[in-house]
Formats: structure tokens, sequence, C-alpha cells
């Protein structure tokens, strides 16, 4: 992950007065960093009441999560900047809720640090191929991992809320998250596949 910041620093500096990264998916992707300290405000000390409004929060920063690839994709506003800050957002709002949940023993904090492993060791095959010029696209099964990862988080979050009324949100969380790590890790074993297979293809 230290790799992807110094990429988006060097990119910054490079783009430096370019109005072309100033565009809407790439305020979306800020917003969402700045959600993250809010979010995290919220949930340090989880009543009900602030976990309502750090799940709130959580919800909102995912939505820019979808909202800025998919403007980016309709209006062609698609820059190195973005490439390069949208996934470094999403890990910064997942890995700062895992550890808040398990700071507050809602997660386990082996199941944190296996999805913190696979995270970074999949940022760090990213940034070597990248260095390498080969192209490892997002896998779907990735996309899904995330989506799960997402409603596991918003489903602990609410837990002891009056939200937890409609059933177990704990158990409802915590099978969830058991799949987005499943999920996770099998997304990961395909990306080691794609960039073994374009290693051998380019005689690396």
């Amino acid at each position: 992950m230290a790799e992807n910041w110094k990429q988006a620093g060097l990119v910054l500096m490079r783009s430096a007065g370019q109005e072309s990264n100033i565009n809407l998916p790439n305020v979306l992707t800020l917003v969402r960093i700045l959600l993250i300290p809010v979010f995290v405000m919220l949930l340090i000390d989880p009543t009900p009441d602030r976990a309502l409004a750090a799940a709130i929060v959580f919800v909102v920063a995912a939505v820019t999560d979808l909202l800025d690839g998919y403007v980016a994709r309709k209006t062609g506003q698609i820059t190195k900047l973005g490439r390069l800050l949208d996934p470094i957002a999403d890990k910064l709002l997942v890995l700062s809720a895992l550890i808040l949940l398990v700071q507050v023993d809602r997660v386990s904090a082996l199941v944190a640090i296996l999805i913190i492993a696979r995270e970074v060791a999949v940022t760090g095959l990213r940034a070597i191929a990248a260095s390498e010029g080969l192209i490892m696209s997002a896998e779907v099964t990735g996309k899904y991992k995330m989506a799960l990862q997402v409603i596991a988080i918003v489903l602990l979050v609410l837990e002891g809320t009056v939200v937890e009324a409609i059933g177990n949100l704990h158990l409802a969380g915590i099978v969830t998250l058991y799949l987005s790590l499943i999920l996770g890790y099998v997304s990961g074993a395909q990306y080691v596949w794609s960039f073994w297979r374009q290693v051998g293809a380019k005689g690396l």
C-alpha cells in the first residue's frame, strides 16, 4: 500500500495545475477518503446513536465508490490519479472499519489479519506488475468480495442499534465477512495466476 501512496504522490506532483484531474469521479474519491476519519471518530465510542451514524457515513462512502467508477466510465473522465486513488480509498475505508470492529470485539483479530494480509499482498503484486508494464485488471470475484465486505461491515456496525430488531445482525455480518474472506483469497489466487501467466508470456 505504501507503494500505491508513492505512485499517487508522483502523479499528484506531475499533474499539479492540470484541470483534467479535477473532475467529478476524482472528487467523489476524495470525498470517500475524507469520510473515513468521520467514520472512525463515530465508531471509536460506538453508542447506539453513534454506531447508527457511523453506518450511514460508511454507506455514503461506499456509494461514492460505485458512483466514481460509473461516472468515470460514462464520461470518459478516467485519469491516472483516479486509478491510483480509488483502490487506496477502498482499502483505507474497509481496513479502518475492520480495525475498529476488532477493537470493539465484533470481529476476530485473526479474521481481520487474514483480510489485511490479502489486501497488502494483492496491492504489492499489482504494484510489481505495474512496474513491469503488466496489466492486472480487477477480477469479478474481487468486486463481489468488496460488496460482501461492505455489507458485512454495515451489519456489524449496526449491532446494538435499533436496526437489530430485524434479526441477529452479528451472525449475519460474521457469515458475510467469512464469505468475503473466501472470495478475497480466490480473487487473490486469480491475480497471482494472471501475474505469472503474463510474466511467462513476456519472458521476464
